[in-house]
């Protein structure tokens, strides 16, 4: 199986230096590693070239966001004949062992779309920024997932996340438009709604975000901006059922009220809120793009 790691970095040249060291360490390391840098002005671009021959740099021209380089990224792992693609933030570090265990769950289900690692902070704690969604729905995907160690998965995130070749042929590419925020949900649930995929917990990632509670209520306005209007996104595509989409809804209130309440209630906030309700709601709804 030949593996392909894709980085998506901008300006954290320092955090980039442990995520590669990290991937080198790996008992099963990866066979080709590609840095997607969202136009850097801190000198990683120039770095790659000088001290990390062996890595492939995209160097995008204008910053295109997490969504933009993930997209960049594995399109370039699946040109290039990869069977799966090992997708990641520069800000994560993965344990020695993490794709040896992702790679071992290969064979214990049939045709995986989506293998993905635990995620966890500094102090070993799960992050509360990547807990991923759990298929509930077919109880016997769930048993029987659970006799070889796995857990079924209905949305995760890209922190340490395993796309197979076929799911990027079957599902297209993450949508470039989301720029940040929820285009890994966005992605992972439109492939998962008809292709299993799970959480291998001996697999394991730390998110080295600079806090714990690194999540949309406590993001910077222009952050929380593209929760709402690619919430809205979503509740408007096709990546979730009927069903689903009222779950979606709270999830998008809730937020806010929490949003607000941790702004103190800030008028300040209120248009950025209203600008991503806006915006979400404009016509026009993403579509996936093919690899």
């Amino acid at each position: 199986m030949h593996v392909c790691a894709v980085v998506v970095t901008h300006n954290r040249r320092s955090l980039l230096v442990e995520c590669l060291a990290a991937l080198r360490t790996q008992i099963r390391p990866p066979d080709r590693i590609l840095v997607v840098d969202n136009a850097s002005s801190d000198g990683t671009p120039q770095m790659l070239r000088n001290e990390y021959p062996d890595v492939e740099l995209v160097a995008l021209a204008t910053n295109q966001g997490g969504a933009g380089g993930f997209h960049d990224g594995l399109r370039r792992a699946h040109a290039g004949g990869s069977d799966w693609i090992w997708l990641m933030d520069d800000d994560t570090v993965p344990t020695p062992s993490c794709l040896e265990a992702l790679l071992s769950a290969v064979d214990r289900v049939p045709a995986p779309a989506l293998l993905s690692s635990k995620v966890v902070w500094t102090d070993g704690r799960p992050h509360p920024g990547n807990w991923p969604g759990f298929e509930r729905s077919r109880t016997e995907a769930v048993v029987a997932a659970s006799e070889v160690g796995l857990i079924p998965l209905r949305v995760t995130t890209f922190v340490s996340l395993l796309v197979s070749r076929g799911a990027i042929d079957d599902h297209g590419l993450p949508l470039r438009r989301y720029f940040l925020w929820s285009e890994d949900l966005e992605y992972t649930a439109r492939i998962l709604r008809r292709a299993p995929g799970y959480l291998v917990p001996d697999s394991v990632a730390v998110h080295k975000t600079a806090r714990r509670d690194h999540t949309c209520v406590t993001a910077p306005p222009e952050r929380f901006y593209f929760h709402v209007r690619n919430t809205l996104y979503m509740l408007r595509g096709t990546a979730w059922d009927l069903a689903e989409k009222p779950l979606l809804v709270y999830v998008l209130v809730a937020t806010t009220f929490n949003y607000l309440r941790f702004n103190r209630f800030s008028p300040r906030v209120v248009p950025i809120i209203w600008r991503g309700v806006r915006d979400g709601l404009r016509p026009g709804v993403p579509t996936p793009g093919r690899p």
